[in-house]
């Protein structure tokens, strides 16, 4: 986020607050799940849509909810994030009114380890960039994406299901032509210093801030269109 407001701080003259939401272990298939995701089948396992549990069971058997469920996750940073922009004064002092401009997203360790939710994680990003700018009433906040600082393009398997989805939402790929000017993906592999989101990259700093630099620079492009 320091890499971040360096750059959107200089390019406007508004004052810029960045409200950040992060924890570990937490996939976009099922923590994450964002609100109008349905239920799916994929190789005789039943995936749950929002709201329902638990993460998975056999087709033809019912389900045993646990004590989480799908989306958990997305309800919660949205109702904090919604909670200081609501106490605004007591976070910004002084500021009495605000705009969500934009939002980042830097996620997919998790589904990478799931082929189900890597197989949908296409389908869930569009969902999430349209739901979010739904619910924060911000319909033409623009959106950037980072790819996981490991994959490289060309890959396969679960990561390259992820990269190619995190490339084919962007607007420039013309595939959504809805995020034509307003969404951009951040190619993070030639930016990291070595190791995985596994391992939080080796807790390199200079990783982190080539990638919060690289994403701060894709918004203000978005900014200025």
């Amino acid at each position: 986020e320091i890499g971040i407001g360096h750059h959107v701080g200089h390019a406007t003259k508004e004052p810029v607050m960045v409200l950040k939401s992060c924890i570990g272990n937490r996939s976009l298939g099922w923590d994450l799940l964002p609100p109008g995701s349905a239920q799916y089948e994929y190789e005789g396992r039943i995936y749950p849509g929002y709201k329902e549990s638990p993460d998975a069971w056999d087709k033809g058997t019912d389900p045993v909810p646990i004590g989480w469920y799908a989306g958990m996750q997305y309800d919660g940073d949205v109702a904090r994030a919604k909670k200081v922009l609501d106490e605004l004064g007591t976070y910004y002092p002084g500021a009495t009114r605000y705009e969500v401009a934009g939002f980042f997203w830097w996620q997919g360790d998790k589904d990478r380890y799931n082929a189900a939710h890597a197989s949908k994680y296409e389908e869930n990003l569009v969902r999430l960039i349209q739901q979010l700018r739904k619910d924060f009433d911000a319909p033409k906040a623009n959106f950037v994406i980072a790819t996981l600082g490991q994959t490289e393009k060309g890959a396969t398997g679960n990561d390259g299901k992820i990269l190619d989805a995190m490339f084919a939402v962007d607007g420039e790929s013309a595939k959504y032509p809805e995020f034509k000017g307003n969404v951009a993906t951040v190619y993070s592999h030639p930016l990291s210093k070595g190791g995985a989101s596994n391992g939080h990259y080796d807790g390199n700093a200079e990783t982190f801030m080539n990638i919060g630099e690289a994403m701060g620079k894709a918004m203000v492009e978005l900014l200025k269109d």
